[in-house]
């Protein structure tokens, strides 16, 4: 099991929640994103304790293979570890944004796409995110809307609580609201067409750039009665939250030990606590003690996890099916 040095991003958007929610000393400020397991090029993360510390996160996946991939990812992956989680903390509005699809970032950019989901840690009060459009619109009239500023009149917008869970495939437009303090579970990938600012300046005066017309294509559409994910608590079970090619993620909610059977998974399995604290042990008796904030890398060659919480333990759990 493997713990990594988060890597800190200071945003212009950014609050002051992660390091100590965290519980990590820094003097960073407007830290608006941790990467906590990353293997994006430039920002690959760094194994941070035991015999494998200052390893590479791809080069620990050259050193062990399918035994911390899996079979079937390590052969469709490579030496890329396929996902990339995420803390993020608004204090204002991100920009309105698109992901493009596996094909068009292949075509455009010889990268993969990027779908992802968001779990709401917390919540301010008034906090809110944006997802998907509120009525049917045509490529045309996105991009007036982008120019006359009313871009956010044509997307469905959501009050935000903790437990809430949304799912955003590549295509769907979205933007994360002031207030909102979120675990983001991503396809590896840092390709982000960014529609409107808000129109914003920078401590230079300089706004960010835009990619109105790159998104056009990339958007998709399609309108939905609602974009939130539904599911239904289970204390101490295992509920599945999202289920796609590119992840599935799952949450433990536990005020008591709990064991999974990970012998049929041909997949790594990451662990990110979101609250509380605990303990988890695998079937060779390795333990690591995890607290809020923390992730962990569960090789695939793992049959069995046990996770004892110290009280209570939220535990949302990721790994490719």
């Amino acid at each position: 099991m493997y713990k990594f040095k988060p890597i800190l991003k200071s945003m212009l958007w950014g609050g002051e929640k992660i390091i100590p929610y965290k519980r990590i000393v820094s003097d960073q400020k407007q830290v608006g994103e941790s990467w906590e397991l990353s293997g994006v090029k430039g920002n690959e993360s760094v194994v941070a304790e035991g015999p494998e510390a200052g390893t590479t996160l791809p080069e620990l996946i050259a050193r062990h293979g399918a035994a911390l991939l899996g079979r079937a990812n390590f052969e469709r992956f490579g030496e890329e570890f396929p996902l990339l989680i995420k803390f993020i903390d608004a204090r204002q509005d991100l920009s309105i944004q698109v992901h493009p699809n596996d094909k068009l970032a292949w075509e455009r950019h010889q990268s993969k796409g990027k779908t992802e989901m968001w779990y709401v840690v917390a919540a301010d009060e008034g906090a809110h995110l944006r997802s998907g459009f509120a009525k049917q619109v045509t490529p045309a009239e996105y991009a007036a809307s982008v120019e006359d500023n009313t871009i956010t009149d044509l997307l469905t917008d959501y009050a935000i609580h903790p437990g809430d869970v949304f799912f955003l495939p590549a295509g769907r437009v979205h933007s994360i609201g002031a207030g909102a303090f979120i675990a983001e579970i991503q396809q590896t990938s840092d390709i982000t067409y960014r529609i409107y600012d808000f129109n914003r300046r920078d401590a230079n005066g300089n706004t960010r750039e835009l990619h109105t017309e790159l998104a056009k294509e990339a958007i998709d559409y399609t309108v939905l009665p609602d974009y939130r994910t539904h599911y239904t608590p289970a204390p101490n079970n295992e509920v599945e939250l999202v289920s796609c090619p590119y992840f599935t993620t799952s949450l433990l909610d536990l005020t008591e030990a709990r064991t999974l059977d990970l012998s049929t998974l041909d997949s790594f399995l990451v662990a990110i606590c979101i609250e509380g604290a605990g303990t988890l042990r695998d079937n060779s008796g390795e333990t690591v003690a995890v607290h809020q904030g923390e992730t962990v890398l569960i090789p695939a060659s793992t049959s069995q996890m046990h996770f004892t919480p110290d009280g209570s333990m939220k535990i949302l759990t990721s790994c490719i099916r």
